[in-house]
């Protein structure tokens, strides 16, 4: 038993009401006297604050209204009936009417803002040379309004311990909750930051999404660090403008509401609300310290219910500060809520909390330099280990019931057999895999249709950890009904750090052998057609080819998210449809297959990567942080059966802009060059798209093998605008619908040794026909295409509409297309 079970408990419940009108209060902050240790009050004005102490008083506040000491008994259970009176020394003399045209000039209200948005940088604790503090967060999700249908289901009836009950009788079942402790350093010049993750404790019920994918997500949806003082607070997974950043005061309205005088300090509150209610921005208030600072010295951070933001039915969040030695005030206290549901504003949701203190500030106290020079972001070994006692000296507050029941009622379930099995079925819908122990079947290898192999039957899968931890193996088997080829891979992973193939960071030796179907291109556009929905194509292109290829790699990666891949593959390609190699010679022979061998080095560089991964996967998620990738390859001519000498270097440029109220812009930059005489199947390939599915990295109003080039640069713009024009429309606006605008060119072109028309020994160009629209070089004219798209439709939907603006004259090409996507979204 921890030694800390013996300590004194100290318990206050109560109530909190207006003096004057009895009505209850929200979001006061309850604290023991001289402690971090508090609370807020719900809905009701209720609140239960329990701490490990015999503490002795309680202080009672909330914005506009005086702060409150009240005496309670040490060690036991107190109940209290606090009444908070409104703060008398209100600025009478700045009352805004109601009737009056709202104006930021004259308003001293704005004229206050714009001092906030002066001293902001001096108000940053990064405005010092060296800070250090310590940082405890807490993330949790619940299930709450659970149907009753649900509950007394006879499936769900060993599951009731789960459930708790709100106090507005409906039922709740927590389904995630993490705590960590972390060590914070930064140095500002030259600027460095870094973080030491010193314990963690974990538990996740909903087991089809693992931990760490949990904890990734929930983070970017209720903001990995919420600071008032940048000029956008990522959040929900949009940028929302906050209320003092630089243009603050063109986007939101501003009033003095009152003024509060302490023993510390003169502050007033401010009142803001969006101008226009459907964009990303919140509403709230501020207080501001009139010490000369213009600080900050707490936050409420709300949302109305016409916001663009799909499922969210209410956020809060609410930042404190504390004065500290060196007069400024830090923040000490970050808690954000937020509610998501399908109706907007009943049944069934999900809501989550993550709650984050910060203290022990250090101010211009550095450590030795060789510290500096450690990596950004640290664990100790044995972080996950703490026991009991540890948490409960290491928390600022104390657990909930709720929390301190659920790490309990988790084990509990993790023993049922039956949560076990409906915890695979939940695994198997969401990822795709069938997991059977040691080994998954992959579902997505079971069906696909194309006009050359007619329905494609197949089955895939892959082993697992609990198979061997070093070696993992990986495959499928398909057949078409009307090409009848039998198409297969087998990949045998030899992992270094004992790490699935699918989780980062990885360390492994692979072996790959593969005969498959492919589209002119795959390799340019990085997807795959075999599936249901690729099966649907616009125009009449047949043209494809059957590889077999054997390939061998070695990939590291690399905590600082560095990878490299260094490989060597033999492939052998074949056309197929109505592809045909024929020689440029004068008996146009046709040529059954081509035979590269090439060694291959692949380098990738994405600082700062955030990655989704599960039990089945892993994505990058896109942020604000390039990616940067370079290929090179080196053909090697008489290696095992190989005909052509040449080398080939790609490189790219990946990167998400966000542009505050105006969205975010994707922009891709693409380069490459072939040195080298080649046949064209060798040449780069224009990623083209003919699915009614936009394809985002392809060219969408382009046809398969249309162009081939030896060297080349592309640009592809994709900018959401998250509906900022949308949402000013009349009636529109209530759609919530959101406009893209894309954008791609491609300049390129092709020597006069790789153009067969102009040199022997090279395959000649597919011709226009039914089949497809023939093959060109580009010339001194760019290829373009630009769209227009409405997404959000019904939540799910998106529509764009792309002109093609170059290279009309091509047979059997399209001027204008429709393209569809299906992706849901916050």
């Amino acid at each position: 038993m921890s030694k800390f079970c013996f300590a004194q408990q100290t318990t206050v419940k109560g109530r909190v009401s207006d003096a004057a009108t009895g009505q209850p209060l929200l979001k006061c902050s309850v604290f023991f006297l001289n402690t971090h240790t508090g609370t807020s009050t719900d809905s009701l004005g209720k609140f239960t604050l329990t701490g490990n102490g015999t503490f002795s008083k309680i202080v009672i506040s909330a914005i506009g209204y005086q702060s409150l000491t009240r005496n309670i008994v040490p060690g036991t259970q107190n109940k209290l009936d606090l009444k908070l009176g409104k703060s008398t020394t209100q600025l009478k003399e700045v009352a805004i009417s109601a009737r009056r045209r709202y104006r930021n000039k004259g308003n001293p209200a704005v004229e206050l803002i714009r001092q906030v948005i002066a001293h902001k940088d001096d108000n940053r604790p990064q405005s010092a040379n060296y800070v250090q503090y310590d940082q405890y967060e807490r993330i949790g999700l619940t299930l709450f309004s659970i149907p009753p249908p649900l509950v007394n289901n006879f499936l769900f009836k060993p599951y009731k311990f789960m459930l708790d009950t709100a106090a507005d009788g409906k039922l709740s079942a927590e389904v995630y909750l993490a705590e960590k402790k972390y060590k914070q350093y930064s140095r500002r010049d030259p600027e460095k930051s870094i973080s030491v993750l010193q314990a963690q404790k974990e538990s996740n019920i909903i087991k089809f999404v693992d931990t760490a994918g949990v904890n990734i997500y929930v983070n970017r949806i209720y903001g990995d660090k919420i600071d008032i003082y940048e000029n956008n607070i990522f959040i929900i997974r949009n940028q929302l403008l906050s209320p003092i950043a630089d243009h603050a005061p063109d986007f939101y309205k501003f009033f003095i509401k009152d003024t509060i005088r302490t023993a510390k300090d003169t502050m007033v509150e401010l009142s803001f609300t969006p101008r226009n209610k459907t964009d990303l921005l919140f509403e709230g208030h501020l207080m501001v310290s009139l010490n000369g600072s213009y600080a900050v010295t707490a936050c409420e951070l709300n949302v109305n219910n016409q916001i663009n933001i799909n499922f969210l039915r209410n956020l809060n969040v609410n930042l404190d500060f504390q004065k500290q030695a060196n007069g400024r005030y830090f923040l000490v206290k970050s808690d954000a809520k937020a509610d998501f549901g399908i109706l907007k504003n009943k049944g069934f949701g999900v809501k989550g909390e993550r709650t984050i203190y910060y203290s022990n500030y250090l101010v211009d106290k550095p450590l030795a330099p060789t510290f500096y020079q450690g990596k950004d972001e640290q664990v100790l070994p044995d972080f996950n280990q703490a026991d009991s006692s540890y948490w409960a000296m290491g928390r600022p507050d104390t657990l909930s019931q709720t929390d301190a029941r659920f790490y309990h009622k988790v084990g509990r379930l993790e023993n049922m057999k039956s949560f076990k099995r409906a915890t695979w079925l939940a695994t198997t819908f969401t990822g795709g895999f069938a997991d059977a122990g040691a080994f998954q079947f992959d579902l997505g290898q079971l069906a696909a249709y194309s006009p050359l192999e007619g329905l494609r039957l197949g089955l895939g899968g892959r082993t697992t950890p609990k198979f061997n931890k070093t070696i993992y193996l990986e495959g499928y088997v398909a057949e078409g009904t009307r090409d009848h080829q039998f198409k297969h891979q087998a990949t045998a992973y030899y992992s270094f750090n004992n790490t699935p193939q699918y989780r980062y960071p990885n360390n492994y030796l692979k072996l790959t052998q593969k005969y498959d179907i492919g589209l002119p291109g795959d390799d340019q556009a990085g997807r795959n057609f075999h599936t249901p929905v690729s099966s649907f194509q616009t125009g009449s292109s047949r043209y494809y080819f059957y590889t077999h290829i054997v390939r061998i790699d070695y990939v590291k990666e690399y905590d600082n998210h560095f990878s490299f891949d260094i490989g060597f593959y033999n492939r052998n390609q074949s056309a197929a449809g109505t592809l045909k190699y024929t020689l440029n010679d004068l008996q146009q022979t046709v040529v059954n297959h081509i035979t590269s061998s090439v060694l291959s080095v692949s380098l990738r560089y994405a600082p700062h990567e955030q990655i989704y991964q599960n039990n089945f996967g892993r994505n990058t998620i896109k942020y604000k942080y390039p990616i940067f990738t370079l290929v090179y390859n080196q053909g090697i001519k008489d290696v095992f059966n190989s005909t052509n000498n040449y080398s080939s270097i790609t490189a790219s440029i990946t990167k998400r802009f966000y542009l505050s109220q105006l969205g975010r812009m994707d922009f891709t930059l693409t380069s490459g060059e072939i040195l080298g005489k080649v046949p064209y199947p060798l040449l780069n390939v224009s990623a083209a798209n003919q699915s009614v599915v936009y394809e985002p990295d392809a060219y969408n109003q382009m046809h398969y093998l249309e162009f081939v080039n030896d060297h080349y640069a592309g640009l592809n713009i994709t900018q959401n605008f998250n509906g900022f024009f949308l949402n000013k429309v009349p009636l529109i606006k209530y759609l919530k619908w959101r406009e893209y605008l894309t954008f791609k060119v491609l300049y390129g072109g092709l020597r006069a040794e790789n153009n067969p028309a102009l040199s022997s020994n090279l395959y000649n160009f597919p011709a226009p026909a039914a089949s497809g629209s023939g093959t060109y070089a580009l010339g001194n004219t760019p290829y373009t295409e630009a769209g227009v798209g409405i997404g959000n439709i019904f939540k799910v939907l998106r529509i764009d509409g792309i002109e093609r603006f170059t290279y009309l004259d091509h047979p059997g090409i399209s001027k204008y297309g429709v393209k569809f996507t299906v992706n849901i979204d916050l």
